[in-house]
């Protein structure tokens, strides 16, 4: 048995559910990007070996930002899994449509956002995946969201996996511009935003608040096709 389909079983038998995908392609490192291209500051490579933080005060945005990663991550042969509870996760037609591979995607719903840390520590431990997602935004409003609660311990932990294995860590929030970051080790912080500009399609603006290596306030952005439900 291998170590990603180790881990998931070891997650799936204590108190959370995991979705392991039949014949996921590419269990190990092995990416197809060209070795000279320049590292985009918004991009699968450019963040492996890091925590970031995906905020947006409108959950959606920053979902559509961490999909993006996920299907950079899933071009490039690397296997992505994503944790959240299970009183809310993405809308798998959408993440379809946008190009994701939904059969090579690992998906762990854990009981409570209490518990995403232990399970993505669990995934990163495994050595087995390029990209973790922790999704920290839930259904909750931002004041009672538990993006604010993990404690310096676990993200000292999860980060120190992520280097280890160089694997990419990424944490989905729900909080406005002005609230705290999870912590000071989140090395990039980025504030997803969504503006419609036609009919059925969105611009998706992801604008540094915190970058410890290039600095703040540079921009990506790209336009998308809306969920079925806006346009």
């Amino acid at each position: 048995m291998d170590a990603a389909s180790q881990v998931l079983r070891e997650i799936a038998e204590g108190t959370g559910e995991a979705r392991v995908p039949p014949g996921i392609p590419g269990i190990g490192p092995g990416g197809t990007a060209e070795p000279d291209a320049p590292l985009s500051p918004w991009s699968y490579e450019g963040l492996v070996g890091r925590l970031v933080e995906i905020s947006a005060a409108a959950g959606s945005a920053a979902l559509t930002a961490a999909m993006g990663l996920v299907l950079d991550a899933q071009g490039r042969g690397e296997p992505v899994a994503w944790v959240g509870p299970r009183a809310s996760t993405f809308y798998p037609p959408d993440a379809q449509a946008g190009g994701v591979d939904l059969r090579a995607l690992i998906v762990v719903r854990v009981p409570d956002a209490g518990t995403v840390a232990r399970a993505a520590d669990r995934l990163l431990r495994s050595g087995a995946f390029g990209l973790v997602v922790m999704d920290l935004a839930g259904g909750a409003s931002e004041r009672a969201s538990p993006s604010n609660s993990l404690e310096t311990s676990a993200l000292t932990r999860l980060l120190g996996l992520a280097r280890r294995h160089e694997a990419a860590l990424v944490l989905v929030t729900r909080k406005g511009e002005a609230a705290p970051s999870v912590g000071s080790l989140v090395s990039v912080r980025v504030e997803a935003r969504r503006e419609r500009i036609g009919p059925g399609h969105f611009r998706c603006a992801i604008r540094a608040l915190k970058d410890k290596r290039r600095g703040p306030g540079w921009t990506w952005e790209e336009c998308r096709r809306g969920p079925v439900g806006l346009r």
